[in-house]
């Protein structure tokens, strides 16, 4: 019987974040570990294609494994390039 390692998803969706805690399998991957934890169905505008993906702020691939305790961040897309805003404001001055 497999290690089951417990394990939290966040994402940062509006009005309010959403916090999973859940278990799963070790050797799990972050996609399984996503797919385990239901926040897909829960929020369906989540692409995991678009959506960047991370434990603990840094970004990691949805092939990697999961680690006890690791928290799950799915990131939405950045509604503008913040290198163009500093563009634009530098060019305002």
């Amino acid at each position: 019987m497999a290690r089951r390692l417990a394990v939290e998803l966040a994402y940062a969706r509006s009005p309010e974040p959403l916090l999973l805690r859940f278990e799963v399998e070790e050797g799990a991957t972050l996609r399984e570990a996503i797919k385990r934890s239901g926040v897909l169905e829960q929020c369906p505008g989540i692409d995991l294609a678009v959506n960047g993906v991370g434990v603990f702020g840094r970004a990691r691939g949805l092939d990697e494994p999961v680690s006890a305790g690791d928290r799950i961040e799915i990131y939405r897309p950045l509604p503008q390039d913040p290198k163009e805003l500093r563009r634009r404001r530098a060019g305002r001055r």
